[in-house]
Parts: structure tokens; sequence; C-alpha cells
């Protein structure tokens, strides 16, 4: 009985270190910005839309070495420049060692770092995403604040904990690489180097975020309307307008657009071009986080989805020309019954 008492204690220590782990997560029926943010205390809709089951990945027996990093997509973009002056102004101090074709980001070290084997830094990339590379929690809660100041249409805060992205690394002999989802630095390699390298990951972390972002977009529009195809196979009327389905056609254009025109989602970027190591380490990264299966399947959701906007919207064309047509035969109508009482009268 003891024993029984002893196991159900632990079980619920342990229910309670995961509940403590978990963020606060409202509804992702809408992305609205911050300021507006009412919390509200239910778990989401669906699982997280995006990344490789963790759950297929060895456990890691030595975990004294290991650092985390740790990325988020917080808004469509980032003021960089005054980004950072306010963060100078709080004591934080600007990495320029990039090369100058590494443009649309900005790194910047911070001495407060959660474990002593490597410094703690961070990567601010224009897109609305932010890489943390072994920076302690409380440090990091006070970047994003200060970075709520910088951004351009801020995401629900809710969703931007929700699908972000961690992965764990370490520093060790051998070259860099990831291998089962864990990031090797090598040890021996200059700050510069490292700032390189570090980049690449965190580049690819950053598309991974972002995309992230965008399928929980497209997951609201499906649901928003799922009820359609059931209404027309009823034969009851769609209660949309014509304003209605084309806001509708003018969102998933955005969504595409932003997908597959202004994002490096489909491409290499130019920097990695001649320089075929940093370049392996960040397709690989993209190959762990499945970006480009994740892109098709997008890309396959939305085509079905502009399908189904492009009937309703040629349903209430129909309608519309069939409205046109019974006024030009009750005018006619008309015409002749005046005509008819000139007549008889």
């Amino acid at each position: 009985m003891m024993e029984n008492y002893k196991l159900n204690k632990k079980q619920i220590k342990k229910l309670r270190d995961v509940s403590a782990r978990c963020y606060s997560v409202v509804s992702t029926g809408k992305i609205i910005p911050k300021h507006s943010i009412q919390p509200v205390k239910r778990p989401p809709k669906a699982p997280r839309t995006k990344q490789p089951s963790r759950t297929n990945q060895p456990l890691q027996s030595d975990t004294q070495n290991l650092m985390q990093c740790t990325a988020f997509a917080t808004a469509d973009e980032y003021h960089l420049g005054n980004l950072c002056h306010d963060l100078a102004s709080h004591g934080y101090v600007e990495i320029t060692s990039l090369p100058r074709d590494a443009a649309n980001v900005l790194v910047i070290g911070t001495e407060k770092s959660a474990k002593d084997d490597d410094a703690g830094m961070i990567f601010f990339f224009r897109e609305g995403a932010v890489v943390f590379w072994n920076v302690e929690e409380k440090t990091m809660k006070n970047i994003m604040r200060v970075l709520e100041h910088h951004e351009i249409q801020p995401y629900e805060v809710a969703l931007v904990h929700w699908e972000n992205e961690e992965m764990n690394y370490r520093k060790g002999e051998g070259q860099s690489k990831l291998h089962k989802g864990e990031i090797l630095l090598n040890s021996e390699l200059d700050i510069d180097e490292v700032v390189l390298q570090k980049f690449a990951f965190s580049n690819a972390l950053c598309l991974s975020v972002k995309l992230a972002i965008w399928e929980s977009l497209l997951d609201n529009f499906v649901e928003s309307i799922q009820s359609i195809p059931e209404i027309l196979k009823s034969r009851r009327k769609v209660k949309l307008s014509h304003a209605d389905v084309m806001q509708k056609i003018g969102e998933l254009f955005a969504l595409r657009h932003r997908i597959n025109l202004s994002s490096d989602l489909l491409i290499t970027p130019d920097f990695y071009w001649d320089r075929e190591k940093l370049e392996e380490l960040y397709d690989k990264t993209c190959q762990f986080l499945n970006i480009n299966r994740r892109v098709k399947v997008m890309n396959e959701k939305l085509q079905h989805c502009m399908e189904l906007t492009d009937l309703m919207r040629n349903h209430l064309n129909e309608k519309h020309a069939l409205r046109l047509e019974w006024m030009i035969v009750i005018l006619i109508t008309i015409e002749v019954m005046f005509e008819l009482a000139r007549v008889v009268f």
C-alpha cells in the first residue's frame, strides 16, 4: 500500500512538472495583434502543425553538456535598425562578424547564458523570427518584451509559443553536423566560424517556425469553409456574399504569395551558393524539419481551397445572372402591360 502511494506521489509530481513547462494557449481561430489578446484558459483545437515527431528520436543519455536552441516566429516583420538601438540601450552587444551578404539579420550576444559551455547568442531575422542559442529563460523573456515594440503585424502570443521549435546542441570534437535532431558544433572553431554555422542552422529554424504559423493560418481558413461542401450537397443556400467570397480568395492568394514568392522556402538562399559547408548544414536542417514536404502539402491544400472558392464564386455569379434575367423579364412584362393598357383604354 505504501509503495502504491509513493508511486502515485511520484506520478503526481511528474505531471506537475510537465504542466509547469506547458504554455498557456488560447484559441487560434484568428491571428490578432498582441495588445488585444484576452487570456483564455483552454487547450488548442489541434496538435502542433509542424515538425518531425520527437518520439522517434533516441533518448539522450548524457544531458550534462547539452544546450538548447529555441526559435519563435512572433510577427510578419521586424524593424531591425530600431531593435538594434533598443537592445544596445539595454546593455546587449551586436555581433558584426557576419559577411555583408548575410543581410536582413541582427546578431546579438549576451553574457546571461543558460550553461557555461557556450556563449549566449540571439539571431533576429527581418522576416519576423528570433532564434535563441543557450540563453537563460529570464533573459529570453526580457528580450521578447523588448521585441514587442519593434514588430510589424505581431502574431497571437499563445500561437507564438505553441508553434515554436526547440533543438538540443552541444560542442565537441569533429565536424559540425546535425545528427538525429541534435546539433554538434566543432569546439575547435573560432568565434567567427561558429557564428556562421549558427546562422545556417538558425536560418532553417526561422523558415520552420514561419511555416508553422502559415500552416496554422491555413488550418483556420479550412475550418472556416469546411461546411460549404455539405451545404451545397444538401441544396441549401450558401450564406456568403460576393464580397465575402472575394475576401476568401484574397486571403488564399496572400498566403500563397508568402509561401512561394516572398520567402526562401522553395530555393536555397544566394548566401550559401559559394559556401558549401554552410549550405550542407542548412539543407540538412531543412530536411530534418520537413520543409519541402510541408510546403508541398500546404500548396495542395491551397489548391483545393482555391477550387472551392472558385466554385462558390461561380455559384454566386450564376445566381446574379439569373436575377438579372428575371429583372429583364419583369421589365418587359411591365412594358407589354402598359402597351396593352394604352391600346385598350
